[in-house]
């Protein structure tokens, strides 16, 4: 069951980005990551979160500041999830950060460990041309 906290903030952010208050629902998620709450909870809790920041539809082009702090914010946890797991998801999660705080040498390098795994697991799986794509890209 997720942390009752974290359900809280993750509301507050959708009802931020639904009255388009973008730059306070980055500053949330900023909050949210940095926070001493997000590192005790378990993965499973985690990657959805990050997940919801990172793969949300619409990302402009050139992200405002409190985007770029919100991703930079997302880096940490997502660094020790890839410490602790050696997830190719995670590794795809951590290069979009990355590319979006204009560190596209470590996005290189991280959508290229998250290739590697999943080519090691699973060639012909959606993940892995996905990471093509990305490592192609940057």
């Amino acid at each position: 069951m997720p942390n009752e906290v974290l359900v809280a903030a993750v509301k507050t952010i959708m009802g931020l980005a639904r009255a388009q208050k973008m730059d306070e629902a980055y500053a949330a998620y900023t909050d949210l990551f940095s926070g001493p709450l997000f590192p005790t909870l378990p993965p499973g809790d985690q990657r959805p979160a990050l997940k919801l920041m990172i793969l949300a539809k619409g990302m402009p082009t050139f992200p405002t500041p409190p985007i770029v702090k919100a991703h930079r914010a997302a880096i940490v946890p997502l660094k020790a999830l890839v410490a602790a797991h050696d997830d190719p998801q995670d590794y795809e999660l951590l290069g979009l950060c990355q590319v979006r705080t204009d560190d596209e040498k470590g996005a290189r390098a991280s959508f290229q460990r998250g290739l590697d795994l999943e080519r090691a697991r699973d060639p012909g799986s959606p993940l892995c041309g996905q990471l093509m794509k990305w490592v192609a890209s940057v």
